[in-house]
């Protein structure tokens, strides 16, 4: 099984930045095409997803209460893929997972299925 690993979260006040990372798997990345990140409010169980990318391809794709804020880069040399979240608001504090699916990005992402890999979550709070 792939694995995805996240890392970058933290406290930050509002109008912050912060950079979430995620390591793939060589079995990921060989395996799959789109992979993105999603974000999951405090109390609530449903994953909104916030960006993604297809590996090897050069679109991205984001939900509209990111866009000119968050910016999603891979490194595929390194098998690494980021978030880089500015001008934060409170509104987007929670669980960030990173996910990977088969399909291509514009087939799955914002389709109600779930991607197939998920890493374990980076928690991010931004206070007021």
């Amino acid at each position: 099984q792939g694995r995805l690993v996240e890392s970058g979260g933290g406290s930050v006040q509002a109008g912050g930045s912060l950079r979430l990372s995620c390591a793939a798997s060589v079995l990921i990345v060989n395996s799959r095409r789109c992979i993105g990140w999603f974000h999951q409010a405090p109390g609530k169980e449903e994953r909104e997803g916030v960006a993604a990318t297809n590996i090897g391809g050069k679109l991205e794709y984001y939900t509209d209460s990111v866009k000119g804020r968050f910016a999603i880069a891979r490194d595929d040399s390194k098998n690494m893929l980021y978030l880089q979240m500015n001008s934060l608001k409170p509104e987007d504090s929670g669980m960030y997972y990173c996910a990977a699916d088969r399909g291509f990005c514009a087939d799955v992402w914002g389709g109600p299925g779930q991607f197939d890999d998920w890493g374990q979550g980076t928690q991010v709070t931004v206070s007021s």
